[in-house]
C-alpha cells in the first residue's frame, strides 16, 4: 500500500513538473534559513521556474538563528530549528497564501541547537538533529501539526577519532526517512557512520537498528536517496566524497559499492580549508550535485542508474562564498547555491540532457547569512 501510494505521489509530481514548463505561469515561494547575525530571521523571496528569476528578499518572520527548514506533508506548514519561544529547538509556521509566516508552535529539543530535521510522511512526527549535543530529537504532531514534547535519542560516544579535532564525539548532522517511511537515517561525523533507526509511526518512537559504516576519517554530513530509492549518496565532509550504498529496504542495511571525489587533489591543495556540505538527487535519477565550501563550487555528477556510480561531469563555481546549502527547483530545472558568507543566492539553470550549470548572470540577490533553502508551491 505505501509503495502504490508513492507511485501515485511520482505520478502527481511528474504530472505537475510537465504542467510548470512555458505554458504554465507559476510563481513558487522560496524560503531561507539563516545562521544568524546580520539576518533576522527567516527570509522569503518569490521564484518564476519560467525564467528562473528570483525576486528580492524580505523578512517573513523574524526568530533567532533558523538554520534549517522543513516542509510539512501537507505543504501549508514548515518549521525551523530556531531560538524560538520554547527556546533552542523547533518553531512552526503556518504559510499563508501570500507567502506570510504565522508562528502557531515552538518546543525546546532538550540537548541544544538543531542543525537539520525532516518532517515523516506520516506526519506524525518530525526529527531534529544536535550536532553539538550528539543527539537525534523526536517531536508527536499533532493533527494540526503541533509540537509535542521532545524524545531524546543520545547517540553512543565516543567518536572514533580519526580526525581528532573533529571526531572526538558523535555528531548527527542530518536526519531523513528511507522511501517507505519505515526507518530514520542520521549521518554522524564523529562515528563515520549512518544510525539507522526503526520507526514505529503509531507511537510514534525510534529504535536503533543499526549503523552504517562510511570509510575511516570520512565525516559523514548529509544523504539523498536515489530517486527510485535502490541507493543511497552519502556526502562525506571531511574527506569531500560521495558515497554509494545499495539500500536494502526490506532489512534496511546498506552496502557500500563506489565512492567519488567532489575535487580532484589539486583542488582540495588550492585552499587552506575546504570540505563538503549539501548533496542533491535530480528529480531524474541521472544527476547528483554536492557543493565544496572553501573551493566555492558545485560538483556536477552523473549517476549510473544500474549501480549508482559517480562520475564527475563540471565544477562549477557558486558566484559566491561559502556555499553551505544548495536545492534544487521541484522540477530540477533550477539550482539555487546559497553564499553562506558573501549573503548572496545566486541561480543556475540545469541543462535536462546533462546536468551540467550555467550561471544566469544578473540573478544573484541579497539574503543576509543563508544556510538554507526551500521550495514552496503553494
Amino acid at each position: 500500500m505505501r509503495m502504490m501510494k508513492r507511485s501515485l505521489a511520482a505520478a502527481a509530481l511528474a504530472a505537475t513538473c510537465v504542467l510548470s514548463g512555458p505554458a504554465r505561469a507559476e510563481s513558487l515561494f522560496v524560503y531561507f534559513g539563516t545562521a544568524g547575525a546580520p539576518a533576522k530571521g527567516v527570509y522569503r523571496s518569490s521564484f518564476d521556474p519560467r525564467s528562473g528569476r528570483l525576486g528580492p528578499a524580505e523578512l517573513a518572520a523574524e526568530v533567532g538563528a533558523p538554520g534549517f527548514l522543513a516542509l510539512h506533508p501537507d505543504g501549508d506548514k514548515l518549521y525551523a530549528v530556531a531560538d524560538g519561544a520554547g527556546g533552542q529547538g523547533v518553531t512552526g509556521y503556518r504559510i499563508a497564501r501570500d507567502g506570510a509566516l504565522q508562528a502557531f508552535t515552538a518546543a525546546p529539543t532538550g540537548d541544544g541547537q538543531g542543525c537539520h530535521l525532516a518532517v515523516h510522511p506520516s506526519k506524525r512526527f518530525l526529527l531534529s538533529a544536535q550536532y553539538g549535543g550528539g543527539s537525534v530529537a523526536l517531536f508527536p504532531l499533532d493533527a494540526e501539526g503541533r509540537l509535542g514534547a521532545a524524545a531524546l535519542h543520545e547517540h553512543p560516544g565516543p567518536g572514533v577519532g580519526v580526525v581528532p579535532s573533529r571526531q572526538k564525539e558523535p555528531h548527527p548532522h542530518w536526519c531523513g526517512f528511507s522511501p517507505d517511511g519505515r526507518f530514520a537515517l542520521v549521518p554522524d561525523l564523529g562515528l563515520d557512520g549512518v544510525m539507522v533507526y526503526r520507526v514505529d509511526e503509531s507511537a510514534p518512537a525510534l529504535t536503533r537498528h543499526g549503523l552504517i559504516q562510511a570509510p575511516p576519517g570520512s565525516g559523514p554530513r548529509h544523504m539523498r536517496f536515489s530517486t527510485d530509492g535502490r541507493f543511497l549518496y552519502l556526502l562525506t565532509e571531511l574527506s569531500l566524497a560521495v558515497s554509494s550504498y545499495a539500500w536494502d529496504a526490506a532489512a534496511g542495511t546498506a552496502r557500500l559499492t563506489s565512492t567519488a571525489p567532489t575535487l580532484d587533489e589539486a583542488a582540495k591543495a588550492a585552499e587552506a580549508h575546504n570540505s563538503a556540505a549539501e548533496i542533491l538527487a535530480h528529480p531524474s535519477g541521472r544527476f547528483v550535485y554536492a557543493s565544496n565550501r572553501g573551493h566555492d563550487s558545485v560538483t556536477v555528477f552523473r549517476a549510473d542508474p544500474a549501480t549508482a556510480a559517480l562520475q564527475a561531469v563540471q565544477v562549477q563555481p557558486v558566484r559566491g562564498a561559502f556555499p553551505r546549502n544548495i536545492a534544487l527547483s521541484p522540477c530540477g530545472g533550477w539550482l539555487l547555491a546559497a553564499g553562506a558568507d558573501s549573503h548572496t543566492v545566486a541561480v543556475h539553470k540545469v541543462d535536462p540532457e546533462t546536468g551540467r550549470l550555467t550561471f544566469q548572470t544578473r540573478n544573484v540577490i541579497q539574503v543576509p547569512a543563508p544556510i538554507c533553502i526551500l521550495f514552496v508551491r503553494l
